[in-house]
């Protein structure tokens, strides 16, 4: 499932609220609405700060994310060089004269910095994709919130599985803001493109080497065994015990858990202790209903 950020696409263009915070709430809305339990999450560039955050809350609910062409520190965050704020201003005043407009110079100075190796044909697609996506006016304050954004100390307390993949010339990112932001991530796999291109064009071999790469990584945690574990006798449970180990799964504690099911509390602990009993041979060692909601960060 993709979706439109607020003020960008199908979705309301008239954005009163626009801020980091809005963005990742928004996102909360979203798998809410969508009633996602547990789920792969794809980001890339300024949806990766988005994506990281939303990981470091919800630890619960992320099983594996993919991170690409993004970052941990945005553009004015990171950057110590004295002129670098007016660069920014500069690009700014370009993005609100020229944003959508094919024949402005802004067009060329984006085109070249998000794919350097593609055709005029490309170049007049990024000005159709903007008049699509956003009004100038909303571009610059979407581009102000992603320059501004900081999320290496929620990076530290992402729990699942992250695959990281960055073009080796990105000019968009550098590649140095990548492999920090790898270094930050628990469990990262860092993976480098051949490429110079921040969004890699169909013809060129940073393509399928991506696809493989995306590939690999959801096929690998998808059929690995947990390590040090003895597999778990799943066959043998009930449906409503295995409602009960769905449950704790996704951070809800015994009352909650109870109502979900439609029993008592007196009734959940029975069949809470029948599946203790059942797994009472494993070399699983943490308790298995967990009396309040994990730390989301």
């Amino acid at each position: 499932m993709r979706y439109d950020s607020r003020g960008c696409g199908l979705s309301d263009r008239d954005a009163g609220n626009l801020s980091f915070e809005t963005w990742v709430r928004d996102f909360e809305c979203v798998i809410d609405a969508a009633s996602f339990r547990r789920f792969d999450l794809l980001a890339t560039c300024w949806g990766g700060p988005v994506a990281i955050e939303y990981a470091a809350r919800h630890p619960e609910r992320v099983n594996r994310l993919i991170l690409y062409g993004t970052y941990g520190r945005g553009r004015l965050v990171r950057s110590v060089r004295p002129k670098e704020a007016e660069k920014a201003r500069v690009l700014l005043d370009l993005t609100l004269l020229g944003w959508g407009r094919e024949n402005h110079a802004f067009l060329q100075v984006w085109a070249s910095h998000f794919q350097p190796g593609g055709t005029l044909e490309h170049l007049r697609s990024w000005c159709d994709q903007q008049s699509a996506a956003t009004h100038a006016e909303t571009a610059v304050r979407l581009l102000r919130i992603g320059w501004n954004s900081d999320v290496t100390d929620a990076a530290r307390k992402i729990k699942c599985p992250v695959l990281m993949v960055h073009a080796e010339r990105d000019a968009v990112v550098p590649i140095d803001e990548g492999r920090l932001l790898a270094g930050l991530i628990p469990d990262c796999r860092f993976a480098q493109l051949d490429s110079e291109n921040h969004m890699p064009l169909a013809n060129e071999p940073a393509w399928p080497r991506l696809l493989a790469e995306l590939r690999s990584f959801l096929a690998e945690l998808s059929t690995a065994p947990a390590a040090g574990r003895n597999a778990l006798p799943l066959d043998d449970l009930t449906l409503r015990e295995r409602a009960v180990l769905e449950g704790i799964a996704e951070g809800l504690d015994n009352s909650e858990i109870a109502a979900s099911l439609g029993l008592s509390e007196k009734r959940f602990a029975t069949t809470s202790r029948g599946c203790s009993t059942r797994f009472a041979s494993s070399t699983v060692t943490k308790p298995l209903c967990s009396p309040a909601r994990p730390d989301s960060g």
